[in-house]
């Protein structure tokens, strides 16, 4: 994404969403959710890639709770790779925590650079998942872990009108893709180990408190932030999300994977 292009996530959305899931986070679940990815693999000393790492929750998380030697986290917006910056910093983590602003495609690192590979449901954006999976598996060190969440789909094909209803009212570039798909593009990457944690039933009963604290707590916090045309919308995307959560459509997913050694 060039410097002059609209920015997906502008001023107002990363309010709203720091607002519904907590400082530095743009997806559900907070820090407790990052430990559930992270299951109980050990980070000691590990080199960490963290990708799509938005406004560096999830990272700063990991560098305060797991000892990793770095982390490394990137994201194709400046004004996210800022905000991540000044989250470390005000956290006392800089020192093992570099984030970088990079542009769509293959990463720009030498193979074996990371012992984890990391990401909170941001390689949604990543349409090509056999490609995004051999990129991984090469950036890994033998045995290195990738572990990661993303929004999955229930379906292969095309969506169902309240699916596709839900993917016009967020606005995003979705890449969405079926568990087959990831667990084809693992197995074709080399990878071992591969587990898929579905957290639909977590999260249709989550989305649910999301969308009435929006509407009922946040919602005058936000007015003023966000301005009521865009909260009203937002509240609209989280009911026309709960529909495709509760169709199963719509399939919030943990991915784990192991390079062989």
């Amino acid at each position: 994404m060039g410097a002059t292009e609209e920015l997906e996530y502008d001023e107002s959305m990363i309010s709203l969403l720091e607002a519904v899931w907590g400082e530095g986070f743009m997806s559900p679940g907070g820090t407790d959710e990052v430990d559930r990815v992270l299951d109980n693999k050990d980070l000691s000393e590990a080199r960490v890639l963290d990708i799509g790492c938005g406004i560096g929750g999830a990272a700063v998380h990991i560098a305060l709770t797991r000892q990793p030697s770095s982390i490394t986290g990137i994201d194709i917006e400046e004004n996210l790779v800022d905000r991540a910056m000044d989250l470390a910093e005000r956290n006392n983590v800089s020192a093992i925590c570099d984030f970088q602003r990079v542009e769509p495609g293959p990463l720009p690192f030498e193979p074996g650079s990371f012992d984890i590979v990391f990401s909170k449901d941001s390689i949604i954006h990543i349409v090509d998942k056999f490609g995004l999976a051999n990129d991984v598996y090469q950036l890994l060190s033998p045995g290195g872990w990738f572990l990661a969440s993303d929004w999955l789909c229930g379906y292969e094909g095309e969506p169902s009108v309240q699916m596709q209803a839900y993917i016009d009212a967020e606005g995003l570039d979705f890449g969405l893709a079926a568990p087959e798909v990831y667990q084809k593009a693992f197995k074709a990457a080399g990878f071992v180990d591969i587990e898929l944690e579905e957290r639909n039933t977590w999260y249709r009963t989550q989305a649910r408190v999301e969308r009435d604290n929006l509407a009922g707590p946040l919602y005058d916090e936000l007015l003023g932030q966000v301005g009521e045309e865009f909260l009203i919308r937002e509240i609209d995307v989280w009911d026309k999300m709960i529909v495709v959560l509760d169709s199963g459509e719509h399939r919030p997913t943990l991915l784990r994977a192991r390079r062989k050694t």
